[in-house]
Parts: structure tokens; C-alpha cells; sequence
């Protein structure tokens, strides 16, 4: 693993980002958060969560730790998957923050965070393990 950017990128990454998910509840429960509130609550007092994002966490986390700990192709493949998925995000979140439509409670620490996941993910997904090739569907 440890020789395969991608796998290793991708089991970091999918173990941090289960630990946020969980750590996210955390936060959450404390501050009486709903499942889709635009406003949630403080994750390590910067990151704004609610249950949706929490379980977004999760399920992103585990697909990156699975892939990861699967082959160099799994992860490379997830990685670049989610890296997209990050960049979209992010743009997307530019505009959504502060409006009725913020189902995820983006703030601008998350959205910084979102880009900056997005552009690690797609250098190593796109730019390591160049002898496999990536299989996105």
C-alpha cells in the first residue's frame, strides 16, 4: 500500500474523513442540529455540520478506506471520483452558503476544505500510479 500514492491517499483520507463523520454527530447532538438545517453545528468550533453532512462524511470516508485498502486501481479510481465530486461541491457551495437551499450547512471553512480536498485527491488520482488506469464510471 504504502508504495501506491493513491492507496495511500485514499486510506488517509478515508479513515479522517469517517472520524470526522463520527465526530461530526458530536457536534451535532450537542447544538440540536436537524438533519437538512442550513445552520449546524461547530465541528472543532470552524466546520459547520449537520446529520446530512455527518453521514456524507461517512459513507465518503468508507468508500475512499475500502478502495484504499482494495488495489491501486480502486483507489485511484475513487480517488479521482471523489476529488470531482469535492470540486463540484465546492463551486457549488460558493453560492449555497447562507441560503435555504445550504442542505449540507456549508460554511466558508468547509468550502475551503472542500477545495482543498479536491485539488489533493485529483493531483495523486490523475497524477500518481500513471502505469493504471483509472476505471470512473
Amino acid at each position: 500500500m504504502t508504495k501506491s500514492p493513491n492507496r495511500l491517499l485514499a486510506t488517509v483520507f478515508g479513515a479522517v474523513y469517517l472520524l470526522v463523520g463520527l465526530l461530526g454527530f458530536v457536534a451535532t447532538s450537542a447544538a440540536g442540529v436537524g438533519f437538512f438545517d442550513p445552520d449546524g453545528g461547530l465541528l472543532l468550533g470552524l466546520f459547520e455540520v449537520n446529520i446530512f453532512h455527518n453521514i456524507a462524511h461517512l459513507l465518503i470516508g468508507a468508500a475512499l478506506l475500502i478502495a484504499g485498502l482494495s488495489n491501486v486501481r480502486a483507489a485511484k479510481s475513487v480517488n479521482i471520483a471523489v476529488g470531482a465530486a469535492y470540486l463540484l461541491l465546492g463551486i457549488i457551495g460558493l453560492f449555497i452558503v447562507d441560503s435555504p437551499a445550504n442542505i449540507l450547512a456549508i460554511n466558508g471553512a468547509d468550502n475551503v476544505l472542500h477545495f482543498a480536498s479536491a485539488a489533493v485527491l485529483l493531483a495523486v488520482g490523475l497524477g500518481a500510479d500513471k502505469n493504471v488506469r483509472a476505471s470512473v464510471a
